[in-house]
C-alpha cells in the first residue's frame, strides 16, 4: 500500500540549486535510510516531505488519514512541562481512548457509551499505558518524571520527543539522526524495538550497523539525483560500486562518441540549415554525459607531526569524583606508540572528564598525570568550533596561516588544504554560520588536524557527519602514526579505528578490553548473567484485570495511577519511619535533637495515616 508518493519536487537556495524532478514513493513495511553528503539537500528533503518545508516545485501527496510523526534533530517541547506531563499532552490515540473511557464512567447510565469505549481500550492495549510508557523512558535514561523540561539537556529533550513518538504509534514514522544523544546500550535497544514494532521509517542516519540491521532499502542523494537500492547497507555499499563502475564506462562511451560529434559539428558550414537538428540536441546531451565526473576526493594530508618520544602520555593511580560520584578510583595505564584506543560506556560514566584530564583541563583528585615533552594534543570536543560573526570557511584556516607545512618541506596553500577537506573553491567563501551542521563539524575537524598534532583525542566526532565524510575520516585515521583516544557511539566507526577498548563501567571501575566493539559485544553476550529480581513498575507490569472491572465503580486512569504510586510511597514511608525509630534505640540523640526527631517521626506517622486512608478508599472501589 502507498502511503506517501513524493512528485517532481525541487528546492534551491538562490542560485544554489540542490535537487530538481526529485520524485520516489514510500509504501507500508519499507524501513528507508536515506543517505547523502552533508549540505546536498538531505535535511531539505526530509523537511519537505514531513510537511515542514515547502518544495519550489513538485507536491507531496499522503495517503489520506495516514498518522504520521517526525523527529527532527531539534524537537520543539513545552519546556513548563514535566517530563511525564510531556507525554500526557502528546497526540496520541491511546491517551485519546483513555480520555472517553476517563468520560464514559463519569455517565454510567449510557452503557453504549461505557461499552465502546472499553473495547476501544481492549483493542489499543491501553490498559497498561502507564508500564509502557514507563519502560521506554527507563530505557532512554530518562527517570525522572517529575523533572522540568526547561532543566533537561538538548539530548535529554531529543530522547523525550524520541519517547513521545514511539507511544503514539504511527503508520510512518520520519527521523533525522535519531541515534545522536543515544548511547551505545540506547541504540541497540531502539534497533530491536523497530525490528519488532510494526512501523514505516524514512530516516535519515550516519550510523552505519543501524542502517545494516534495520533498513531494508537505502536511497541516496547525489548531484542531485535519486538513487534507490531495495536491501539493508551492505547490499547498497557493493551496488553501488558495481553502479560507479557502469557509469564511468557509460561515461567513456560518450566520450567517444563526442569526439566523433565533435567533429561533425565543426566541418558544418554556419549557413547550412539543413544540418540535423535532432542530431545537434544529441551533441549537447552527449557532451554533458561526456562531462560528467565524480567528485569524490579524499582527504590526504601528510602531517608534519613531531616524532613521539619514549615518554608519551602516564596515569598513576588518578582518582576523581564529583561529591559522592566517583568516575576514577585509582587507575592507572601507560600509552605506548601507536596506541588506538576506543572510550565507551553509558553517559555520566565519566569519559568526557577523563579526555578532559589527559588535556590539562581538569585536575584529578589523587594520583598523578605525566604527559611526555614532545607530545602535542589534538583535541577534538562535543563544543564544535566558534563560529565568528561574518568569517568565511577560508578565513578559518587562514587564522593558522595562508600555508601548512607538510612532510619532507612542502607546504599546502588554505585553498588547497580545504579542496582536500571536501570543500570546494566556491564553498569556502561561504560565511560560517551559512553551513550545514555536518559542514560546520569537517571545517572544525580540519582546524585540529591541520595543527599537525601527535595524539589525537576525538570526542564524539561522527555526530551530524555524514557517511561518505565518515569513510574519508576513518581513511584518514588509519593512516595517522600518532597514538588516538576516541569516544563514539558509531560501532562501525570504532571496529574499524580502534585496536582495544577503556569501558568505563562506572562507580570508577574502568576495564581494559582487547578488542573493537564488536568483539566486546560477543564477549558481554557470552558470560553468564545473574538472574535479578527487579523491583519495579517498569519492569513488572500489573496485571490489568485491576483496570478491567466491568462495573461502575471501576477506577479511572488517573485513580489507577494514584493507587500506584500510593503502594510505592507506603513503602518508602515505612522505611523512613524505620530509620528514625532506630536513631532513638543507638541513644546518642540529646536535648533538642531529641524534640526535633520526634516531630520528624510524628510528621512521617501522620503521612503514613493520611495515605493508607486514600489506599483503602480506592481499595474499595476495586472490590
Amino acid at each position: 500500500m502507498n502511503y506517501v508518493s513524493v512528485e517532481h519536487i525541487a528546492k534551491s537556495f538562490g542560485e544554489r540549486i540542490l535537487f530538481r524532478g526529485i520524485s520516489f514513493g514510500i509504501n507500508e513495511g519499507q524501513k528507508i535510510g536515506f543517505v547523502a553528503k552533508n549540505g546536498t539537500g538531505k535535511t531539505s528533503l526530509l523537511n519537505i516531505i514531513a510537511g515542514d518545508e515547502e518544495p519550489d516545485e513538485g507536491q507531496v501527496v499522503y495517503r489520506k488519514n495516514l498518522k504520521v510523526a517526525f523527529l527532527p534533530q531539534e524537537p520543539n517541547l513545552d519546556v513548563t512541562l514535566t517530563i511525564e506531563q510531556t507525554i500526557f499532552a502528546g497526540d496520541n490515540e491511546i491517551l485519546k481512548a483513555i480520555n472517553t473511557y476517563e468520560k464514559a464512567l463519569e455517565n454510567p447510565d449510557d452503557t453504549e457509551a461505557y461499552q465502546k469505549a472499553f473495547e476501544q481500550m481492549d483493542a489499543l492495549n491501553a490498559w497498561d499505558f502507564e508500564t509502557q510508557y514507563k519502560q521506554i523512558l527507563f530505557k532512554l535514561k530518562l527517570e525522572n518524571l517529575d523533572q522540568k523540561v526547561s532543566q533537561l539537556s538538548g539530548g535529554q529533550k531529543k530522547r523525550l520527543a524520541l519517547a513521545n513518538i514511539l507511544l503514539s504509534k504511527p503508520e510512518l514514522l520520519y527521523l533525522d539522526e535519531p541515534t545522536n544523544h543515544l548511547d551505545l546500550e540506547m541504540i541497540e535497544w531502539l534497533e530491536d524495538y523497530f525490528a519488532k514494532e510494526n512501523f514505516t521509517l524514512f530516516m535519515v542516519t550516519h550510523d552505519r550497523y543501524f542502517l545494516e540491521n534495520v533498513c531494508n532499502e537505502i536511497v541516496e542523494l547525489e548531484n542531485g539525483k535519486l538513487y534507490s537500492y531495495k536491501g539493508n547497507y551492505g547490499y547498497y555499499l557493493g551496488n553501488k560500486e558495481a553502479r560507479i563502475a557502469n557509469e564511468e564506462i557509460e561515461t567513456n562511451k560518450a566520450k567517444q562518441l563526442y569526439k566523433k560529434e565533435l567533429d561533425w559539428m565543426r566541418r558544418q558550414p554556419k549557413a547550412r540549415t539543413t544540418k540535423s537538428k535532432s542530431r545537434i540536441d544529441d551533441f549537447y546531451e552527449i557532451k554533458e554525459r561526456a562531462h560528467q565526473r565524480r567528485n569524490d576526493h579524499e582527504i590526504q594530508l601528510e602531517i608534519n607531526m613531531e616524532r613521539l618520544g619514549s615518554k608519551i602520555l602516564e596515569l598513576h593511580k588518578v582518582s576523581k569524583g564529583f561529591d559522592d560520584l566517583v568516575l576514577l578510583d585509582g587507575f592507572e595505564y601507560v600509552f605506548r606508540k601507536g596506541e588506538r584506543v576506543g572510550v565507551i560506556g553509558k553517559n555520566g560514566t565519566g569519559k568526557s572528564t577523563f579526555l578532559n584530564m589527559i588535556t590539562g583541563g581538569l585536575s584529578p583528585d589523587k594520583g598523578k598525570i605525566v604527559v611526555g615533552d614532545t607530545v602535542k594534543f589534538g583535541y577534538y570536543t562535543q563544543r564544535g568550533i566558534q563560529i565568528k560573526e561574518g568569517q568565511k570557511v577560508i578565513e578559518v584556516i587562514r587564522e593558522f596561516g595562508d600555508y601548512i607545512p607538510l612532510k619532507k618541506g612542502r607546504q599546502i596553500s588554505a585553498q588547497q588544504l580545504l579542496e582536500r577537506f571536501l570543500f570546494d573553491r566556491k564553498k569556502q567563501y561561504d560565511f560560517v554560520e551559512k553551513l550545514s551542521g555536518g559542514e560546520r563539524k569537517r571545517l572544525y575537524l580540519c582546524t585540529v588536524l591541520i595543527q599537525n598534532p601527535n595524539f589525537l583525542i576525538l570526542d564524539e566526532p561522527t555526530n551530524d557527519l555524514d557517511i561518505v565524510t565518515l569513510n574519508v575520516l576513518e581513511n584518514f585515521l588509519l593512516d595517522f602514526p600518532g597514538c588516538l583516544i576516541v569516544v563514539s557511539h558509531d560501532r562501525y566507526f570504532m571496529d574499524k579505528i580502534v585496536d582495544h577498548l577503556f569501558v568505563f563501567r562506572g562507580n570508577g571501575s574502568i576495564e581494559d578490553f582487547p578488542g573493537n566493539y564488536s568483539d566486546y559485544r560477543v564477549y558481554e553476550n557470552s558470560r553468564p548473567t545473574e538472574k535479578k529480581k527487579i523491583i519495579s513498575e517498569i519492569e513488572t507490569p500489573k496485571a490489568k484485570n485491576n483496570w478491567k472491572k466491568d462495573n461502575k465503580t471501576a477506577l479511572s486512569y488517573n485513580e489507577q495511577k494514584e493507587y500506584n504510586k500510593i503502594e510505592r510511597d507506603l513503602k518508602k514511608l515505612e522505611l523512613q519511619k524505620k530509620e528514625i525509630e532506630a536513631l532513638f534505640v543507638t541513644g546518642e540523640l540529646q536535648g533538642d535533637e531529641i524534640n526535633t526527631t520526634s516531630q520528624k517521626l510524628q510528621t512521617v506517622i501522620n503521612e503514613i495515616e493520611e495515605k493508607e486512608m486514600r489506599w483503602l478508599e480506592l481499595s474499595e472501589k476495586m472490590e
